[in-house]
C-alpha cells in the first residue's frame, strides 16, 4: 500500500478515535449519570432553607460559629478569604513533625478547642491530606455536640440523631473509618432550628 494510502487509513483512524473518545463516550458517560447519580454528578451540592447552594458535601468548609459543628483545619483554609489560598488549591503543608510553624499552629489550635471546653482530637487538631475532607470522626462531633446544643439552646437528645444519621460508614465495608459529613450535619441543625422555632 502506498505512503499516501496508509495516512488517509491512519487519518481516518485517528477521526474515529477521537469521535469515539472525545464525543460518544463522554456524552453517554455525562447522561448515564445524569439519570443514575443526578446530584452526584452535579456536584453533591448542598442548598439552606432558602435554597441558596452553601457548598458542596464533597469539599469541607470553615464553620466559626458556636451554632455549628467545627470541621478540621486546612492548609488551604478551605479556599476561602482574603488572605487564602486560591480556590480549588489542595494539598498537605508536607511540614515535618518537628517544625517550629507545624507545632505552633497545633499548639494554637489545642489551647483555642481547650478555650471552648472541646476535647482535643486528632482531625480536629490537624490537617487532611487534601485540607479539604469534608468529614470528622463520630468522636470529634460527640466532643462538640454540649458546646453547640448550648448555643441553639437545644438538648444533646434533639441533635445526638442528627450526628448518627450523617455518619458514613466505612467504605466498601472495610475501608477507612466512619465518619461524619459536617456540612450536611449543619444543615439540618438549621432545620431543627427552623422547626423548633415554628413550634413556639
Amino acid at each position: 500500500m502506498s505512503v499516501i494510502g496508509e495516512t488517509t487509513r491512519a487519518i481516518r483512524m485517528t477521526l474515529v478515535l477521537w469521535v469515539l473518545t472525545a464525543i460518544i463516550y463522554p456524552v453517554l458517560v455525562l447522561a448515564i449519570s445524569q439519570v443514575a447519580f443526578p446530584s452526584q454528578a452535579n456536584g453533591s451540592l448542598v442548598q439552606n432553607l432558602e435554597g441558596k447552594v452553601v457548598g458542596s458535601a464533597l469539599i469541607g468548609q470553615a464553620f466559626t460559629t458556636e451554632q455549628y459543628f467545627s470541621t478540621r483545619p486546612s492548609t488551604s483554609t478551605y479556599s476561602q478569604g482574603k488572605e487564602a489560598a486560591p480556590t480549588g488549591l489542595s494539598g498537605a503543608s508536607n511540614l515535618a513533625p518537628s517544625n517550629p510553624v507545624l507545632l505552633e499552629r497545633i499548639q494554637k489550635e489545642v489551647g483555642r478547642l481547650q478555650e471552648i471546653d472541646i476535647q482535643p482530637t486528632a482531625d480536629l487538631v490537624y490537617t487532611s491530606g487534601s485540607s479539604l475532607d469534608p468529614h470528622i470522626t463520630v468522636a470529634s462531633a460527640i466532643a462538640q455536640l454540649e458546646r453547640v446544643a448550648t448555643a441553639r439552646n437545644l438538648s444533646t437528645e434533639d441533635i445526638a440523631p442528627l450526628i448518627a444519621k450523617h455518619t458514613q460508614g466505612r467504605f466498601l465495608g472495610i475501608f477507612g473509618e466512619p465518619g461524619v459529613n459536617v456540612l450536611n450535619l449543619n444543615r439540618d441543625l438549621d432545620i431543627l432550628a427552623f422547626s423548633n422555632q415554628q413550634k413556639q
